[in-house]
């Protein structure tokens, strides 16, 4: 069953066409991957989904509500998490706190309930990071759970802004290159992730990414954009056998 989709999907900058009439469908419980060159319009796509842009035209649909005009704070609110190119985080805050930020969508009462420290808000405070423990432990990251961001390793950083996306409990998530810059070992552990993600979470991932080995391992189905279009679709081994494909990346 199609839980997302993008239909007719077009945006310009001036006279550059990033998206050019795209539509794929994403299955419940899939993991989809875009892949392509640089300047595919791969990372254009997910921001036009989280409203970083509005498109040209075509349409935005998740979970049968169309989302192409939601207001860009409410995409999160919407079961919609997301990761990026360049590591977002709070770097003056301990991975706890970056975690704990990713609950902010979870209503914890008003604000003089929360003043009043009322029960209700104890039990909404505890639920979140009960929640939190949970993607911790997921993610190994237990051993750097009081430590401040900025002091931590990139490839640990990276795993950080995965967990606060995940802590926001997504129904569909979104990944920018989740493997860039990090390590063979660190992106076989990454595979590993999004397999329990997928499997255990029962969460929908669309993963932009270039690197193959990961695409290979991690995904049920690849689309492969060149140029703002739609060269291929299919399986990994469909996409990266398509004589399309291999002229966009090997030049023919």
């Amino acid at each position: 069953m199609s839980v997302f989709s993008v239909s007719d999907l077009s945006l310009r900058f001036g006279g550059v066409q990033a998206i050019g009439n795209v539509s794929f469908s994403v299955e419940q419980g899939e993991v989809f991957a875009i892949i392509g060159p640089n300047g595919a319009g791969k990372t254009s796509i997910l921001n036009v989904i989280t409203r970083v842009f509005d498109p040209t035209q075509g349409r935005v649909v998740f979970e049968g509500q169309d989302i192409t005009a939601l207001p860009r704070h409410k995409v999160v609110h919407s079961g919609i998490g997301r990761t990026f190119q360049n590591i977002e985080l709070f770097e003056g805050g301990t991975v706890l706190d970056n975690l704990l930020l990713g609950r902010h969508r979870f209503p914890h009462g008003s604000f003089a309930a929360q003043w009043l420290w009322t029960p209700a808000v104890r039990a909404a405070e505890a639920a979140s990071r009960d929640q939190v423990e949970d993607v911790i432990q997921l993610l190994d990251l237990m051993p750097y759970r009081n430590s401040p961001v900025a002091g931590l390793p990139y490839g640990v950083r990276k795993v950080v802004e995965l967990a606060r996306a995940l802590a926001t409990q997504p129904r569909l998530l979104l990944l920018d290159e989740p493997a860039s810059g990090l390590n063979p070992e660190e992106t076989r552990e990454l595979a590993f992730w999004i397999d329990d993600i997928q499997k255990d979470l029962g969460i929908t991932v669309i993963m932009v990414e270039h690197d193959m080995s990961l695409v290979s391992e991690a995904a049920d189905r690849v689309l492969c954009m060149n140029m703002g279009q739609v060269l291929a679709l299919g399986t990994p081994a469909e996409v990266q056998s398509d004589p399309a494909v291999i002229a966009a990346y090997l030049g023919a």
